[in-house]
């Protein structure tokens, strides 16, 4: 089968969890430290030897697109003033990668959002990566899930163990097997109540997808709220071929919820050269 080249980033989104910031400004652009959410999802597929990313977009998120895009004023300001540093790091990501975008019109359904990437895709298998979910992994967290596919040739779905008290937030799967920290999957359930929930594995913000998933979401039917999950799609896929799970070896923050976000902000700060040390000073000098 062909190697994993493109990566399918959702971002249609309308980040209602982060009103009034994200009125007018992507979910998807809120910073950790320095840099976009998005751009570390993209840093990621680029460490996994994926350089061509489609992002599935809506109304109001063209900040996106002017972030992966060159910026002719910003980079002669900084070439004149002799900020060589800054000008290299904001010409290594797009110079890097190519970029695609679709507009999804409608926020869907995550199921959707992947389909309407069906023509930029093509018969090829590609990465779907769900940007809220940061993942601080090495080697890369979609490079372990790659290397997982070139093994076992088959959709490979990022899991992680959560409590059960939780488990009817996430789709779980449910078990058949385990080889080598690989997982194959007997079934998928969207958001279970915890008694009816046949593990504690949760499906995260990593997929490496088959063509053929694209037939399975054309088939599916919108769920009760009017969307295409996923999962649902995944579910009729396994009843013609092997799905497998992967839990990836790295810390993940999901910055798609407030605490998740501030969780993620201090564990980037406190890992950057330079700012560690007086960060962690400041946190410790806190008295509220």
């Amino acid at each position: 089968m062909a190697r994993v080249r493109k990566a399918v980033f959702p971002a249609a989104g309308l980040g209602t969890r982060f009103l009034p910031a994200t009125k007018a400004q992507p979910k998807e652009m809120l910073p950790l430290v320095d840099k976009p959410i998005i751009q570390y999802g993209a840093e990621e597929a680029l460490a996994s030897g994926i350089d061509n990313l489609i992002i599935v977009t809506g109304r109001g998120k063209n900040a996106i697109e002017d972030h992966f895009d060159v910026a002719f004023e910003l980079e002669s300001f900084l070439e004149a003033r002799n900020k060589i540093d800054l000008l290299t790091e904001i010409r290594q990501i797009s110079n890097l990668i190519h970029v695609a975008y679709v507009r999804q019109g409608e926020p869907l359904g995550l199921g959707h959002a992947v389909l309407v990437t069906r023509d930029l895709v093509g018969p090829e298998p590609f990465a779907v990566v769900l940007a809220d979910d940061v993942i601080d992994a090495e080697p890369a967290g979609l490079k372990q899930m790659v290397d997982v596919f070139d093994k076992v040739q088959g959709p490979v779905l990022a899991v992680e163990r959560v409590g059960w008290d939780r488990v009817s937030s996430y789709g779980i799967v449910d078990i058949e097997s385990e080889s080598d920290g690989i997982y194959k999957v007997r079934d998928l359930v969207e958001k279970p109540a915890r008694a009816d929930a046949p593990s504690d594995l949760a499906i995260i913000g990593r997929y490496i997808l088959t063509p053929d998933i694209f037939d399975e979401l054309e088939a599916t039917a919108a769920d009760g709220s009017g969307e295409i999950q996923l999962t649902n799609g995944l579910r009729r896929l396994l009843k013609k071929r092997p799905i497998y799970a992967y839990e990836i070896k790295g810390v993940r923050h999901d910055t798609g919820n407030k605490l998740g976000y501030l969780k993620a902000v201090v564990y980037f700060a406190l890992r950057r050269e330079g700012l560690a040390e007086p960060f962690r000073e400041y946190l410790r000098s806190i008295k509220l």
